[in-house]
């Protein structure tokens, strides 16, 4: 595209295809107030002597007190701090309320939490168009092992890298097929709550119905029948039965399946299980890689869904006076 036919948006979306980490900047005004903005316009320059640059549109509010500041500090953003970033990309609040911070060189701000933290003179500021250019040089760093926060495209990203698991290319076509490996994960995942429910004499029947009225109480046995269907499993009223003489779930009037208290109690302790068996299957993954995972299979979800019988769509699986909520 020729430059005079440049569309400025279109030209941030094509920059945005490049991914980077996410940083807030932050110095002390001289009127001995705390300034700082979320950029990711941050990049190395030398290694001998130590110096970063990064830039700041003019028209920023911030402009004028890091134009006269000898000092700032970059702070390259963890992965669990989409908030933070978030907050010091808006205008016209406190960022600084309710934070605790320790200071650098010059009185200058240092967030906590982040993945990495540089304190910087301010070496150069130079006019790059409508943005000041800011190179530093580094006084002190500090590296913590945690995570980057990325953005890419307009949105935040997790960074995953590349394992033995995704090079192998020796996998069979079984052993690599998604369905065995979703229903394996959810097989080893119940293992544990199998256990748990044998050892209090209920069948894996007794869980998907104690789960299912977890998840919006008061159904009636058709709806039970529906939804159990999912899992490739019938229920009859007999089936109910066992649920009933162990006082955990009764019938009303109208034939709707309700929690006792002593049901919703055991539901509660089954929840809580079953976040525990979800703790330790997530053992092998960092934070990033778990939510990742959790982002994909709902992506699957979504893009499996369209030809689902209307009675397997979410608002009929969750109700407003689930267990879940908090």
């Amino acid at each position: 595209m020729n430059v005079a036919d440049f569309d400025p948006k279109q030209f941030r979306q094509a920059l945005g295809a490049f991914t980077t980490g996410v940083t807030i900047v932050t110095t002390r005004g001289e009127d001995g107030q705390d300034y700082g903005l979320t950029a990711n316009s941050f990049n190395s320059v030398s290694l001998e002597p130590p110096m970063v640059l990064w830039s700041l549109s003019k028209a920023s509010s911030s402009a004028s007190a890091f134009m006269a500041a000898e000092h700032f500090a970059v702070h390259i953003l963890a992965a669990d701090q989409e908030s933070l970033s978030n907050r010091f990309a808006r205008r016209g609040e406190d960022k600084f309320a309710n934070l605790s911070v320790q200071r650098g060189p010059g009185d200058i701000p240092l967030l906590e939490g982040c993945s990495a933290r540089f304190q910087c003179r301010t070496t150069y500021r130079y006019e790059g168009g409508d943005h000041i250019i800011f190179v530093g040089e580094v006084v002190a760093f500090d590296s913590f092992d945690k995570s980057p926060l990325v953005f890419h495209s307009g949105g935040y990203g997790l960074l995953l890298k590349k394992g033995s698991e995704a090079a192998d290319d020796s996998a069979a076509y079984g052993n690599d097929w998604l369905g065995f490996l979703l229903g394996r994960t959810y097989y080893q995942l119940l293992l544990p709550m199998r256990e748990y429910l044998k050892e209090q004499g209920l069948r894996d029947l007794d869980y998907e119905l104690l789960t299912l009225l977890g998840m919006g109480d008061g159904r009636t046995l058709a709806d039970l029948q529906h939804l159990v269907a999912i899992t490739g499993q019938t229920v009859s009223a007999k089936d109910l039965q066992p649920l009933i003489e162990r006082e955990l779930i009764v019938l009303d009037q109208g034939r709707r399946v309700h929690f006792t208290e002593q049901g919703r109690r055991f539901a509660v302790e089954l929840l809580a299980f079953a976040k525990a068996a979800e703790t330790s299957a997530e053992q092998g993954l960092s934070f990033e890689e778990a939510q990742l995972l959790k982002v994909l299979l709902k992506r699957v979800i979504r893009s499996t869904g369209n030809e689902l019988p209307a009675y397997w769509r979410k608002e009929n699986f969750w109700r407003e006076n689930n267990l879940w909520a908090p």
